[in-house]
């Protein structure tokens, strides 16, 4: 059976078109995630350390939501256009997970879902039994 999320704080598209999380056999499956609010604008002028920032927030509130916390994450995809700015990623990061960090790939890519977007970030996570 397969659950699909969601969060005031993590407002998504159409669902027909993608869903930010969904949960089956208690793997949680989340979209690649930005910083854009429900109206599909960008914070101005907010840095990688503030979309990540922003970011990790709507992924707590959708693991919430599945009845999760942020140490299940497992896996984490992070894209980000400007690399060299990989220090403010590390540093919102470091804000939300401690301990072990779950598995994690920087990917830099020419760009995103628009010139004002920095990072985007996927994950899976393991909720409940076998959780780490």
């Amino acid at each position: 059976m397969i659950t699909r999320y969601t969060s005031p704080k993590a407002p998504e598209p159409a669902p027909e078109r993608w869903s930010n999380c969904i949960v089956s056999d208690g793997i949680a499956y989340f979209s690649g995630l930005t910083s854009r609010n429900a109206d599909g604008v960008t914070i101005d002028g907010a840095d990688e350390y503030e979309q990540t920032k922003i970011i990790f927030e709507k992924h707590k509130a959708l693991i919430e939501a599945a009845g999760g916390k942020m140490a299940d994450f497992t896996k984490l995809t992070i894209f980000v256009t400007r690399i060299q700015n990989n220090k403010q990623v590390w540093k919102a990061r470091a804000e939300f997970f401690e301990g072990d960090f779950p598995a994690c790939s920087l990917v830099e890519v020419s760009k995103l879902a628009g010139p004002d977007i920095y990072v985007e970030i996927e994950g899976i996570a393991h909720i409940g039994k076998g959780a780490r």
